[in-house]
């Protein structure tokens, strides 16, 4: 009896300690599978054909080769997918804190997907200027940006709602979200019709003064300023490049691509539908570059993952913004982007060419006088 007393204690002391180490295991692996750590990863994306994501009214359709945007994958990390990172070339390590700078996730997404609207009407301006088309800009609607907290709209109104109403004004642009308000008192309710993905509805807001609010928040200078009433919001107003050609309208549908650094390629792309001939000669041609309306690229981040994304797709060319400078295109620092490109084009042993380009201008002219492809 004594014998089997203790048999059954060694047995009992066995079972908890292998559920001690089969549940430490299990949180282990958990906390490295799946705890998010204050990173985000960024690896390369996918070299995506224009073609189909831009149509022209009547545009030219002659286009042996192509052109292609090329995008970085980014995510946050965990314990193991960190480590696995710090092993590969090819990836880039951010902090949390310098990706979002203080903005939400839904805010930081919110912001990417506007400011690639923008870049596209950068791009359909910069290539009728190119092309000699005259056009005329439509505000179309205004999106909430941020609602920020301790204001009155923080919890009520979300980054990406757009907002079609206030009160009895019907809204198209910022000013008329202002000049509404100008006309109620703080404290007062104000109702707010908004369009939240596919669904419309009507929310309450009540307005507060917010030169008080800073005041109570320890902001310099806002205390014995004269009332602002306001929502609390950061807004941006959706913009429509209208051509005087009516059978020159551009349209783009690029999907759920976000971020603004497909402005140069989708400039050419919309160039070559709105001209006659044929801009790419068969080559397939690859890039990225921030553009504004008179053309000029600029800086963009995540190059060396591009490069390998625009490999992977077999590219020919590939167009990378020319390095710049501390105080050029408002940068607050040195950005040698097209030097990083055709590091890591050589680290990666690809017979693609990189081609630097400061300009939309110069992209055009390295097209027009390339040898078509044989």
């Amino acid at each position: 009896m004594m014998y089997d007393h203790h048999r059954e204690r060694a047995k009992l002391r066995w079972t908890r300690s292998f559920l001690s180490t089969f549940l430490i295991t299990l949180a282990v692996i958990y906390a490295f599978y799946f705890i998010p750590v204050p990173y985000y990863i960024y690896k390369p994306g996918t070299a995506e054909e224009l073609k189909p994501m831009v149509s022209v009214t009547n545009g030219d359709p002659e286009e042996k080769g192509t052109f292609m945007l090329t995008t970085v994958t980014m995510g946050r990390s965990s314990i193991l997918s960190l480590l696995t990172a710090r092993l590969n070339p090819n990836v880039e390590i951010r902090k949390k804190q310098e990706v979002l700078r203080g903005s939400s996730e839904q805010e930081y997404s919110t912001r990417q997907e506007y400011v690639m609207l923008d870049s596209q009407g950068n791009a359909i301006q910069a290539a009728y200027k190119k092309a000699n088309i005259p056009y005329q800009i439509e505000s179309q609607g205004v999106l909430v940006m941020q609602a920020v907290e301790g204001y009155p709209a923080h919890g009520i109104l979300q980054p990406g709602d757009r907002i079609v109403q206030v009160g009895t004004k019907p809204v198209i642009k910022h000013e008329d979200i202002v000049n509404e308000i100008k006309r109620h008192q703080a404290d007062e309710s104000v109702e707010v019709t908004i369009k939240r993905g596919k669904t419309e509805k009507k929310v309450a807001i009540t307005l507060k003064d917010l030169n008080a609010i800073d005041a109570a928040n320890g902001k310099p200078g806002a205390a014995g300023g004269e009332s602002r009433v306001g929502l609390g919001i950061s807004t941006a107003e959706l913009l429509e490049i209208v051509p005087a050609q009516g059978d020159k309208k551009v349209t783009i549908n690029a999907g759920e691509i976000g971020g603004p650094s497909a402005g140069l390629l989708f400039s050419l792309e919309i160039l070559n539908q709105l001209t006659p001939g044929d801009l790419t000669k068969g080559y397939r041609i690859a890039g990225t570059g921030t553009l504004d309306t008179s053309g000029n690229v600029c800086s963009i981040g995540g190059i060396r993952q591009k490069i390998v994304a625009a490999d992977r797709e077999k590219a020919d060319i590939f167009f990378a913004p020319a390095d710049r400078k501390k105080g050029e295109c408002n940068l607050s620092a040195d950005v040698p982007n097209a030097s990083d490109a055709a590091d890591q084009a050589q680290k990666i042993g690809t017979k693609m060419k990189v081609v630097p380009v400061a300009t939309m201008e110069e992209a055009v002219h390295y097209l027009e006088t390339l040898n078509p492809k044989s």
